[in-house]
């Protein structure tokens, strides 16, 4: 990139920062709440883009279009190190399939383990030595245990989206209840309310919790022991999905205005705004390299950029398959996985 380039971006990205992110503050009550700044009366949450259709190869492997075992169309990605296994949940039909990582880049692999889920999984994530998926449409957190593929389910309401742990706790982001679930020993034992619009996903970095707003396009603190939702600060037009680094911080995707958005997280800050063209959407983030991993869905790409500087600096751009819309990355090997939510399977690359 040239230098003349490089200082376009940064221009860019400070324009931007300028003119999409303001602090907001956590109002109390289940009511909806109106910003000041907010451009319409009753504001939707940002989706993927449409893909077009691939006119080059996908780069890797690609499974599940040639397998017996349908796919479907692939809404979650996670790895388990420890168990070997990566985790691929899909709808039509609703289901978690188990794949052995050892052996995931022979064309035409097939699953080891298919779990069937009471209805499609938002999120999976492997958390206190267990597969967690989220399962909104039936209110329910589905345990798996790996690498067997032993389903036990539990009753959450208010549309479970994102799941992370909090000690021996888990964080549930409850769309349609507007908040933070605490679910201790199976059960639910407090939400966490008060400003948000809806509660799309939440992460913990360093003792710290993080809740992603979809509605407001924002990011607000949790106090979990205190049971509050503290200030925010919006993620520009369209804040979509989020990820936590190795260095304290969180990344989210403005889908809407195409950028990546970086915030400390003590205090909440805007540290980095940075224009990446082609719908940026899907987040995994490699913590051995620290490569920040973003699809494209608009453009049928992935791109990996190294955040440990200043401002991303872009390493690895690749061709997907369409509507490149999860992602994860499996750290022992770099291996970065890709699942196509149009039907064409699940895409492997080897960077």
């Amino acid at each position: 990139m040239s230098v003349r380039m490089s200082r376009t971006l940064r221009a860019a990205s400070l324009a931007l920062a300028s003119v999409l992110v303001w602090p907001l503050v956590a109002c109390s009550g289940s009511d909806e709440v109106h910003d000041e700044l907010q451009v319409v009366e009753n504001p939707t949450a940002a989706t993927a883009p449409p893909s077009p259709e691939t006119t080059t190869a996908p780069e890797g492997v690609v499974l599940g279009t040639d397998a017996g075992v349908p796919v479907g169309d692939v809404t979650a990605l996670t790895t388990d190190p420890d168990t070997g296994v990566l985790a691929v949940a899909a709808r039509n039909p609703d289901q978690v399939l188990l794949y052995d990582l050892e052996t995931l880049d022979a064309p035409g692999r097939e699953p080891t383990t298919v779990v069937e889920l009471p209805g499609p999984a938002e999120q999976l994530a492997v958390l206190q030595n267990t597969l967690v998926a989220t399962v909104p449409s039936a209110n329910v957190l589905a345990r798996i245990s790996l690498p067997d593929g032993e389903l036990h389910t539990t009753s959450v309401p208010g549309r479970p989206t994102g799941v992370a742990s909090f000690g021996d706790r888990l964080l549930v982001s409850l769309r349609e209840g507007k908040g933070i679930g605490v679910v201790e020993d199976d059960h639910v034992v407090s939400t966490i309310k008060g400003g948000l619009n809806s509660a799309d996903d939440v992460v913990v970095v360093d003792g710290r919790t993080i809740v992603l707003d979809r509605l407001r396009s924002a990011v607000f603190t949790v106090d979990v022991d205190g049971q509050d939702i503290g200030e925010g600060l919006r993620a520009g037009q369209g804040a979509a999905n989020i990820v936590a680094d190795a260095f304290g911080r969180v990344f989210t995707t403005d889908t809407r205005r195409s950028a990546v958005l970086a915030f400390s997280t003590d205090p909440l800050l805007l540290r980095q705004l940075y224009p990446v063209p082609g719908g940026a959407y899907a987040l995994a983030y490699d913590a051995q390299r620290h490569l920040l991993w973003v699809t494209l869905p608009a453009r049928n790409e992935v791109v990996g950029f190294d955040v440990r500087g200043g401002e991303p600096v872009e390493k690895h751009r690749y061709p997907t398959l369409r509507q490149p819309n999860s992602i994860t990355v499996e750290e022992r090997t770099s291996r970065v996985v890709i699942g196509s939510a149009a039907g064409e399977g699940i895409q492997v690359i080897a960077p």
